[in-house]
């Protein structure tokens, strides 16, 4: 009972410091899903509109899509209204052999985190789970080295917003064997970008739908929208590999809340949260979904909490799906704008903020907004 009583407390003590923030910072607008294009599930066909019919600067423009290629970008595209303004390719693919194309698949490293988060949501959606329930429910006593009483405080949830108090500062983070998973902190009290958690993530919607992650993706989402990929082991991480207008498919489908021309894939708190700060430790943290427009902001493998915007000369309502060497989803909602960057980048990083910001410093005055 006073474990129950604590809980109830912690939770609505939660609620308040999430309306509390959700009010102060900006919020998701909603898109005029009316006049969304939705491209063909059946082909290749993909309507197209010219930057210059939506006034942007065309000088600049060329400047920024010359620059590009200089970063190691493999793919980029740009929607506007689901219609593609530009879909540009360089460099070799994955493989090595052949040029990049709009068949060319490639990783999207921690960028598929958004594409778990979305996959959970649906498996709540169908009650499957509920990201309220102990994790221990799906993947059974001892999947940590905790003891029984702390394994059991830590909840679906948790993983979703990377505060389940498991030790990020092991030898190997993406490790998913209980010795990996030591307690350093009560779950909900620390913030820590952590990959062993939400790799098992894939384990529970495994567990709660009995199919394998891969059949559960494509039924509930991917077979929907025409998107293609695949999930692929790679060291200790799950990846999702696809070609870019996947990537953009799935960026116009959260643009769009989930209604794929007519076809509800989704709905619910779950998803209506997923791009809003999920806690107040990284307000710039969804669920396993990066925010721009917020107070402050963390990074990975830090525990220094920052000032400001995550990308102060993007669009505040702009929320972001990132990973490794600059895998970009980028969603802005106020402008019916979804951006794929695919490639490698300079730095080593888990996600490369540098690169995200130096993308808008010369995007933005070609929109002429930011």
């Amino acid at each position: 009972m006073k474990y129950l009583n604590d809980y109830i407390k912690h939770f609505f003590l939660g609620c308040f410091i999430l309306l509390f923030y959700s009010c102060a910072e900006a919020q998701k607008p909603s898109p005029n899903t009316s006049k969304l294009y939705f491209p063909s599930t059946e082909s290749s066909l993909w309507d197209k509109q010219s930057a210059a019919e939506l006034g942007w600067d065309g000088v600049k423009f060329a400047e920024f899509l010359a620059w590009l290629p200089t970063q190691d970008t493999r793919a980029f595209i740009i929607l506007k209204d689901g219609k593609i303004v530009i879909e540009e390719y360089w460099g070799d693919k994955l493989t090595g052999v052949g040029k990049m194309d709009e068949n060319s698949y490639w990783y999207w490293a921690s960028a598929g985190k958004t594409l778990t988060a979305t996959l959970v949501g649906i498996a709540e959606n169908k009650k499957l789970l509920n990201t309220t329930d102990r994790t221990q429910k799906y993947l059974g006593e001892g999947w940590t080295s905790l003891t029984n009483s702390q394994e059991r405080d830590i909840r679906l949830i948790h993983q979703l917003i990377m505060t389940t108090g498991l030790d990020d500062g092991v030898a190997n983070q993406d490790d998913t064997s209980p010795s990996s998973l030591v307690f350093l902190a009560e779950p909900g009290k620390r913030w820590a970008y952590h990959n062993a958690p939400y790799t098992l993530l894939e384990q529970v919607v495994q567990n709660a739908s009995g199919q394998s992650f891969q059949n559960f993706f494509t039924e509930n989402l991917g077979g929907k929208i025409g998107m293609k990929g695949f999930w692929q082991k790679t060291g200790e991480n799950n990846v999702f590999y696809s070609d870019a207008r996947s990537f953009a498919r799935f960026g116009l489908l959260l643009l769009a809340d989930g209604n794929w021309d007519g076809n509800q894939i989704w709905s619910g708190d779950f998803f209506d949260e997923l791009s809003q700060s999920s806690q107040s430790l990284n307000r710039s943290y969804g669920y396993l979904t990066w925010l721009n427009g917020k107070s402050s902001y963390m990074v990975p493998q830090s525990q220094t909490i920052y000032p400001g915007m995550l990308v102060p000369n993007a669009p505040a309502d702009m929320y972001q799906a990132m990973g490794k060497n600059g895998q970009f989803l980028m969603v802005i909602p106020s402008e019916g704008l979804v951006i794929v960057r695919m490639g490698g980048a300079g730095d080593n990083s888990l996600v490369p903020f540098l690169l995200i910001r130096d993308i808008w410093e010369r995007l933005g005055p070609v929109i002429g907004k930011y």
